[in-house]
């Protein structure tokens, strides 16, 4: 069946539709363009399938409606060159809404937004509810239309930075802003710029119907942000739920994710112990501090999807005590500097890799651990089992990109977990390192309940 859309959107279709990026968003805003009977012209430097790799007032002019992936900023030459031109621009996010006949519930932050984006929509279905996890989560909004929902369906919609300072047309009847962190600031200038660009959503959420973490609230205060009151949900720890006890949001960070998927399930007047009794039934995606393997008493986790600092953080809160960390990659343009000694008490050895890892050792001398720069992950991984003992942990959570080194965070988490399994346990008498020692687990910190 054709999507429905406004009448103003269907007159731009007359003339081809101008797609600037051939990503995931770029291919499904395409693939959407032609459902709605348009001609989808896409424009990339580095696609294979695109028409065309340059754009500028020339090509503008051959174009009513502009569609732009994420990746390209509003300063982006090409997008200044359809605004100059006249053209409709359009965030991939906002052509998905507009083709999309159901409600919208948006979900942002700096980190654990894919889980909490996973969560909802996983919780809404255990209900009986048409839901669907779209966005920045992997499937693009405008995808939907392949699957073709209803008034009653949700969208629950994750939301980037990237694509939140897009935003024009998007409305969502209600958002969860799980956090606020430094990030992205290779694509915003300042961190008041990053703050902003989310900021967008709440301009785009009805009523401002907005739930909202700690660091939040913060960081508005701070930057002179006003946010909605009475909103603020809760992290400070209290007694965990037994129903939640065996369940991923029993500890950090998961457990202010389902907190924050709590108030906002009461808040739309659905039943708790329905949201509890789905937390059960839940699973983790990939490479989100997995435990990948015991390796004569090493034990190794995966938390490749840990690209920015405060998720770092978030994992070494996790265990009990120091563990050998690998991280590094391309910069996201935070502070290397004062990352450092923020968590080098939590780290006994530090093994880095990527452009930022020559730094990042650099940073580390004098505060604690040893730290080396080594040439590839299969060097970080045997050198951290070489160095580990019986009842450590070796922890993957970068805190950078991975476009350095590979294709993409889950790239950098299959290779880890594929040299991991590679690695055979030391003999007795050849081992020096892995001796017996106090095992050092990660820790269980109750969950905190509203």
């Amino acid at each position: 069946m054709k999507p429905s859309v406004p009448d103003w959107l269907s007159r731009h279709l007359g003339r081809p539709v101008a797609i600037l990026g051939g990503g995931v968003s770029g291919r499904a805003a395409a693939g959407l363009v032609a459902a709605l009977g348009g001609r989808a012209v896409i424009y990339d430097r580095t696609y294979e399938r695109s028409e065309f790799m340059s754009f500028g007032t020339e090509e503008a002019a051959r174009h009513d409606l502009v569609v732009v992936s994420p990746g390209f900023a509003p300063s982006h030459a090409w997008v200044q060159a359809a605004h100059t031109s006249g053209c409709e621009v359009l965030g991939e996010l906002d052509l998905g809404a507009l083709a999309w006949p159901g409600g919208i519930i948006a979900v942002t932050g700096t980190n654990g937004k894919t889980t909490l984006t996973e969560f909802l929509a996983h919780a809404l279905r255990s209900i009986g509810r048409d839901a669907r996890a779209v966005g920045n989560v992997g499937e693009a909004f405008s995808d939907t239309w392949r699957t073709p929902g209803s008034k009653e369906s949700i969208a629950v919609c994750e939301v980037s930075s990237f694509q939140a300072e897009q935003l024009r047309h998007f409305e969502a009847a209600a958002s969860l802003w799980s956090n606020f962190a430094e990030d992205h600031l290779e694509r915003h200038p300042r961190l008041e710029g990053y703050f902003r660009a989310k900021y967008r959503l709440i301009e785009h959420t009805r009523g401002r119907e907005v739930f909202f973490g700690p660091s939040v609230r913060s960081y508005a205060c701070e930057l002179g942000f006003d946010l909605p009151a009475g909103r603020d949900v809760n992290f400070e720890p209290q007694p965990v739920e037994s129903r939640l006890a065996d369940t991923v949001f029993a500890r950090p960070p998961q457990r202010e994710n389902f907190l924050l998927a709590r108030a906002m399930w009461l808040g739309l007047g659905f039943d708790e112990d329905a949201l509890i009794k789905s937390a059960a039934t839940f699973e983790l995606g990939p490479h989100r501090m997995a435990r990948v393997r015991e390796v004569g008493g090493v034990t190794f986790w995966n938390d490749s999807k840990a690209t920015n600092f405060h998720a770092t953080e978030a994992a070494l809160a996790g265990f009990s005590g120091p563990v050998l960390w690998i991280g590094g990659g391309r910069s996201k343009g935070g502070d290397i500097h004062s990352f450092a000694p923020r968590i080098a008490p939590r780290l006994r050895r530090a093994f880095l890799i990527g452009e930022t890892g020559a730094e990042m050792a650099r940073c580390l001398q004098g505060l604690g651990p040893s730290a080396v720069h080594v040439v590839s992950l299969r060097d970080a991984v045997h050198g951290a089992y070489a160095a580990a003992m019986n009842g450590d942990h070796v922890l993957l959570s970068p805190g950078f990109a991975s476009f350095d080194m590979f294709n993409g965070y889950d790239d950098r988490g299959r290779q880890f977990e594929a040299i991991v399994a590679d690695l055979a346990p030391a003999p007795p008498e050849l081992s020096t390192s892995h001796k017996p020692k106090p095992v050092n687990r990660p820790s269980s910190p109750g969950l905190c309940l509203l």
